[in-house]
């Protein structure tokens, strides 16, 4: 008989680190979506080309040839990333360049008369941005945002290539040493639905409470 306690509190060890993965790389693909989403509307043509070059390239290449750069690659150009670093470099890269996209359809989504009304109102373009087109545009955002995040979750599996004790290493690490396929690859299943499921539920939170006091707000 098959002693599975310990067996599978390796597995949730491996969860945890696939839950600080989808953390950290989420946040980094917040910052890349904001940065290069914006940067796509520069009144300035280097700003508009540096962005659209970053999101044609991280979406017209493969995550793994990305992952496998940010950790094979790179340190024949003096950078060293530990796993972790790496699997968050690459999918935080590769997803916000996705969400870039996001972030320029809904800014451009908000009606012209909002941006008339800022003109009127002698608002810079910062405070334009941060105060008027912004907070209307963010539950626009918000849904896909919610798509990209369960994308990278699910995306946090392939640094397992690079050697990543993620709860997909974990789950064939038990496999290995028990012979067994069903329960390690069904407990990492129903993890993966369930951390899906709090994200989703997280988003939509989120989505209400961005759309409070924006009623009758013409976007």
């Amino acid at each position: 008989m098959i002693d599975w306690s310990g067996y599978l509190g390796l597995i949730l060890q491996g969860a945890l680190v696939t839950v600080e993965l989808t953390v950290m790389g989420s946040a980094l693909a917040l910052v890349m979506a904001f940065a290069a989403g914006l940067g796509r509307l520069s009144r300035f043509a280097v700003i508009r080309m540096l962005a659209t070059v970053y999101i044609e390239f991280f979406r017209g290449t493969s995550i793994f040839v990305q992952l496998f750069w940010a950790y094979f690659v790179l340190p024949f150009a003096g950078i060293t990333l530990t796993p972790l670093q790496a699997g968050v470099l690459a999918l935080g890269l590769n997803v916000g360049a996705y969400g870039a996209e996001v972030v320029r359809g809904a800014v451009r989504a908000i009606g012209r008369e909002q941006h008339e009304a800022c003109v009127a109102l002698n608002l810079g373009r910062y405070h334009r941005m941060r105060h008027v087109i912004l907070p209307q545009a963010l539950p626009l955002m918000l849904p896909t945002f919610g798509n990209n995040a369960i994308e990278l979750l699910k995306g946090t599996a392939v640094v397992s290539l690079i050697s990543l004790t993620d709860m997909t290493f974990q789950a064939q690490v038990v496999r290995a040493q028990t012979g067994s396929t069903l329960i390690p690859f069904a407990t990492i299943l129903v993890l993966y639905f369930a951390m899906a499921t709090a994200i989703s539920a997280g988003v939509r939170w989120l989505e209400r409470r961005a759309a409070r006091g924006l009623d009758g707000v013409r976007v």
